[in-house]
């Protein structure tokens, strides 16, 4: 007996798998193969599935399972990490474009609730598509990423009133009314019963199912709170979307919500894909062959529009213009939840027959841009920037009017306020050195400089924000931010602009370090470094290594690192206005400890050359450093010896130091 989904499942299943493995190779997304792949596989394509209902069943399952999952992931904590992003960023976005869509709908004589759907359809962007590729290029923390997250947070939950207006759009005047009120009311009652659910009914059944240990029970559990609130809002006659997604808020109130995602994530790939290839298949081939032209000129359309508007938003929030652009061009395509609300849109007489297949063909082909236009943001941003902006906007400098600066000499400069920069901010209070902090997160600066904080809202790869910081008469900087791109922008800015700054910068991957040497920089860091050292120390402890073989580990572990990183730069180094470019002879500044025998001694009798192979070039004393070294020269505690010789002198001397230390 022939089962009769069987012959599509196996048709679409191995078409997908063929796809999806040239769309890999060709790095796009995968949701574009599943879309290619209903394209190849429909019937305007090459024909291998005639029985589109059996798929459209798949689809709806999977659409009920994308809602619920993205209900499970709402976070009211996530939301309010993102809140100026969120609020501001995500409804400056989504309304604008709206506005944009609407009205140029409404010039071409569009009825006034089709030019409404319009805007909804192009507001929205592919949360799947970007945070992949975020995540893959390690984009996420940056000040771009963190501002595109917060905007796709806002579309995911304004597309759920989408959907729900989007009947009433279709409808006329003399229905709306009635029709929306009573949608209203069964919207209220269906909240209701939600939140009762979510706060006293599901937790304590969720916690009498998990004690049981069953994975098999606490799924169908799960599932079956998911279909029967989904059957429920449709039989009060809402969509069966917005059913799974409040299903999904009740299980995200409770303790069980992670492993509910991660049981529910394998069955939402698979029938999601479903809905992404009955989408493909609904795709004429010979409409797209018949006036490709046209489709070419509405994607430059929507990419400019939907670029245009976003950068607006991100201006908004407070961004600079390459922050605001690398934003854009990374919202710019048409998302996944316009898909979902264009097939409901249909049902209702919203999309007429050639409107649905110039808005699958253009958003498709935004999909399948995206990640060419990401991986070249930066090339189009800094080519964007040589236009003629108010500086004002590329700078992204606030104005501090409330705040008399001081100009600062002798000072560092820290680029990024994470971990990394106030962990160095708090340092250098501690020992009296003098510094001066940019940060691209507006709240972050507005929180320090209550606290007293010499910090300043700004984007370091422009020269102004630089000149604000009083580059020219800097000592050191600190890039220490996680944005690889831009690192490598201020790298090269801070160079150009004082030649003898040492720079130190701390990047992700030691693939990187290369890279920043050949642009200027004096040190790198990479993390990968500094967090195998720590796994291996806690490692080692864990298995009670005495605390002298530790040391003598990382010692080891460091030197090799170092010596790796110091083969990577082939350029002279520049360390406190000198250059050398001597084969194995090394600089080093070491600190004078309490109780050191060399205090006190002068250089003829301590006969440093003799005994260890270093010559004293410099000490610096308390605020002062003394160049004029002679054999007479005293050590004295807390002076702090820049000393030069080959490689294996300063090792021996810092393993010297090193037990004075201990």
């Amino acid at each position: 007996m022939e089962i009769p989904l069987l012959p599509e499942i196996v048709i679409i299943f191995g078409l997908a798998i063929l796809v999806i493995l040239a769309c890999h190779r060709f790095k796009i997304p995968s949701i574009v193969g599943f879309l290619l792949t209903g394209v190849l596989a429909g019937p305007h394509g090459l024909g291998f599935v005639k029985n589109l209902d059996n798929v459209d069943i798949l689809a709806t399952v999977g659409i009920v399972l994308l809602l619920f999952t993205v209900g499970m992931e709402f976070s009211l904590k996530k939301i309010f990490e993102y809140r100026r992003f969120f609020l501001i960023g995500g409804s400056a976005q989504v309304f604008l474009t709206v506005a944009a869509g609407a009205f140029f709908a409404y010039l071409i004589n569009r009825p006034l609730g089709e030019s409404i759907f319009l805007g909804f359809l192009l507001s929205l962007s592919s949360t799947a598509i970007i945070l992949r590729i975020f995540n893959d290029t390690s984009e996420n923390d940056t000040p771009h990423g963190r501002l595109t997250t917060g905007i796709l947070i806002f579309q995911d939950i304004i597309a759920i009133p989408m959907m729900l207006l989007t009947p009433f759009l279709g409808s006329s005047t003399q229905e709306f009314a009635p029709n929306f009120l009573i949608t209203a009311l069964s919207g209220i009652l269906l909240l209701g019963i939600v939140l009762f659910a979510a706060a006293k009914l599901v937790p304590p059944i969720l916690y009498q199912i998990a004690k049981t240990r069953s994975r098999e029970l606490f799924l169908l559990t799960v599932l079956t709170v998911c279909f029967a609130v989904a059957w429920l809002t449709s039989s009060l006659g809402l969509s069966l979307s917005l059913g799974a997604f409040l299903a999904g808020l009740i299980i995200s109130e409770s303790e069980y919500r992670h492993e509910a995602i991660s049981d529910i994530l394998p069955f939402q790939d698979v029938f999601t894909s479903f809905f992404f290839i009955s989408i493909g298949m609904l795709l004429d081939l010979r409409f797209v062959l018949d006036q490709p032209f046209t489709i070419l000129l509405l994607v430059a359309a929507v990419l400019l529009l939907k670029t245009s508007i976003a950068s607006i938003a991100a201006l908004i929030v407070g961004m600079p213009l390459r922050t605001a652009f690398l934003t854009a061009i990374g919202l710019s395509q048409i998302g996944e939840f316009s898909f979902v609300l264009a097939k409901n849109g249909a049902d209702y007489g919203l999309t007429d027959g050639d409107g649905y297949q110039l808005f699958l063909a253009v958003s498709l082909l935004t999909m399948g841009l995206t990640p060419t236009l990401i991986t070249h943001s930066t090339k189009i941003t800094n080519w964007l920037l040589k236009l003629p902006f108010p500086e004002i906007l590329k700078t992204g400098l606030k104005p501090q009017a409330h705040v008399k600066k001081v100009p600062l000499n002798d000072h560092m400069i820290i680029i990024g306020y994470g971990l990394n920069g106030r962990n160095l901010s708090l340092s250098a209070k501690k020992t009296n050195l003098p510094y001066v902090i940019l940060e691209m997160n507006p709240e972050t600066v507005k929180a320090e400089r209550i606290k007293g904080e010499p910090i300043f809202f700004g984007d370091a790869t422009h020269e102004a924000v630089l000149q604000h910081a009083d580059i020219e008469s800097a000592k050191a900087a600190a890039v220490v931010i996680n944005d690889f791109a831009a690192s490598r922008r201020i790298v090269e800015k801070l160079r150009q602009m004082n030649p003898n700054i040492y720079i130190v910068v701390r990047t992700r991957y030691f693939a990187q370090v290369g890279n920043f040497y050949q642009l200027g920089a004096n040190d790198v860091i990479p993390d990968e470094l500094g967090a195998s050292v720590e796994i291996f120390t806690r490692v080692l402890n864990y298995f009670q290594i005495a605390e002298s073989q530790i040391e003598n580990v990382i010692h080891t572990v460091r030197a090799e690192s170092y010596e790796k990183l110091k083969l990577l730069y082939t350029h002279p180094s520049q360390i406190y206005g000198f250059k050398f470019n001597i084969a194995n002879v090394d600089i080093e500044s070491f600190h004078v400890p309490k109780n050191c025998p060399f205090h006190g001694k002068s250089l003829a009798e301590l006969n440093l050359r003799s005994t260890f192979g270093i010559s004293v070039a410099a000490i610096k004393r308390n605020e002062h450093s003394i160049t004029k070294i002679d054999a007479e020269t005293q050590i004295i505690e807390n002076d702090i010896l820049t000393v030069t010789g080959a490689s294996s002198n300063i090792k021996k001397m810092t393993e010297y130091f090193n037990s004075l230390e201990s």
